[in-house]
């Protein structure tokens, strides 16, 4: 017979792919289109191809599932090169988040979003995909336009975050279905330290001279994009080891690419 931690480990890890399996974030599809970015050599709007995002960012009750997986990932066994002292800090154990399961994960590391994202078969989405989603409402597909939009943004960035974070499942779903791109988390991006590379090609190694201290509107797309500058200025200011307490993230996949039917 099995000792009593043994059978107790078995259960919670058979409860918490359960959990999964009934919860588990589900891709959408987004249509290809363009967008401006907020730091860009011209004002010329950048092209996204399709893609596909999860509905919600990764919650606890997932990335549990991941750890339990993946043993090398859990808090006492991580790397110090990929995750920081910080690391899923809000957790009682290694294998213990707490109750609140359906909370999105925060306190995790780049490196470990990568991880979890490549045990999925995903990728975490760039930040000009990222952006191209964030721009929409319930009802557009951009409205960075509406006042009230980026003022909501602004509003949640100056508010104290709550001592337990909701699900994201509990956040309405804009025009593609994806809920809490605001209001809830930052997220990572894969590509969040190529913030100062100002050029599209593979070739261009450019850094925009412009953004010094005083000088990150001047070379600004859209100075009233508030929201933007903040969001600019704190995947700036991040290390891929680093955790907090409001960074989590979402896993996103290139679009599915159909076959034709034809003979």
């Amino acid at each position: 017979m099995k000792p009593l931690h043994i059978l107790a480990a078995m259960l919670l890890s058979t409860l918490v792919v359960q959990g999964v399996e009934n919860f588990i974030s589900k891709l959408v599809d987004i249509p290809a289109g363009e967008y401006v970015p907020l730091y860009t050599t011209d004002k010329t709007p950048r092209k996204v191809a399709a893609f596909r995002i999860d509905v919600t960012s990764v919650t606890k009750r997932e990335f549990l599932d991941f750890v339990l997986k993946n043993p090398r990932w859990q808090r006492s066994k991580v790397s110090k090169l990929f995750a920081d002292k910080s690391y899923l800090k809000d957790w009682k154990s290694d294998t213990d988040p707490g109750p609140d399961l359906d909370s999105p994960v925060t306190y995790v590391s780049w490196f470990a979003a990568r991880a979890f994202a490549k045990h999925h078969g995903k990728r975490l989405p760039t930040v000009d995909e990222w952006e191209y989603v964030g721009r929409a409402d319930a009802t557009k597909a951009n409205a960075t336009e509406d006042k009230d939009y980026t003022q909501r943004i602004l509003n949640w960035y100056a508010a104290r975050p709550p001592a337990v974070l909701p699900s994201p499942k509990t956040f309405p779903p804009d025009v593609y279905g994806v809920r809490a791109m605001h209001g809830l988390i930052w997220e990572w991006n894969e590509d969040f330290n190529n913030a100062m590379v100002t050029g599209e090609s593979r070739g261009d190694s450019g850094i925009e001279r412009k953004l010094f201290c005083a000088g990150g509107a001047l070379s600004a797309t859209d100075v009233r994009n508030y929201a933007a500058f903040m969001r600019f200025a704190f995947r700036s200011s991040l290390k891929g080891s680093y955790t907090t307490a409001n960074l989590g993230f979402r896993c996103a996949a290139d679009a599915v690419v159909k076959q034709s039917t034809k003979n």
